[in-house]
């Protein structure tokens, strides 16, 4: 795997406490245009989207197909629903990979967020 550019990952979190969000708000946020919109981001090798909550907290993971892939600006529209920028962004070099055996025969289109439907409030004044 030689020709294969030097991956990086990306964890991103933040903390909704007092945003006025919720984990519930933030799934359908996904499920009607996060999703689809990221699905289109040249460079994106994965990103799942996570949450925990009992911290209240929520956040994402990416893998990056190189450096210039992940240096590229992003949509922002997760910080203008939360209100406020990201708690933590932290961009790591890649140490290997693998794919495990699984029954999947593809990864798109799994997460509570496309389980369970609910509408996107509106955005906090």
């Amino acid at each position: 795997m030689s020709g294969t550019p030097g991956l990086k990952a990306a964890v991103v979190w933040w903390d909704l406490t007092g945003t006025g969000r919720t984990i519930d708000s933030l799934r359908a946020f996904l499920r009607e245009e996060a999703v689809d919109r990221f699905a289109r981001v040249e460079g994106l090798r994965l990103k799942f989207w996570v949450s925990d909550p009992a911290t209240d907290r929520w956040g994402a993971v990416l893998l990056w197909e190189s450096a210039e892939a992940a240096a590229r600006p992003l949509p922002a529209r997760a910080a203008e629903l939360i209100g406020r920028p990201p708690a933590q962004w932290t961009l790591f070099d890649v140490e290997a990979t693998v794919e495990g055996v699984h029954s999947l025969t593809r990864l798109a289109g799994y997460g509570l967020a496309l389980e369970s439907p609910a509408p996107l409030e509106s955005p906090m004044p």
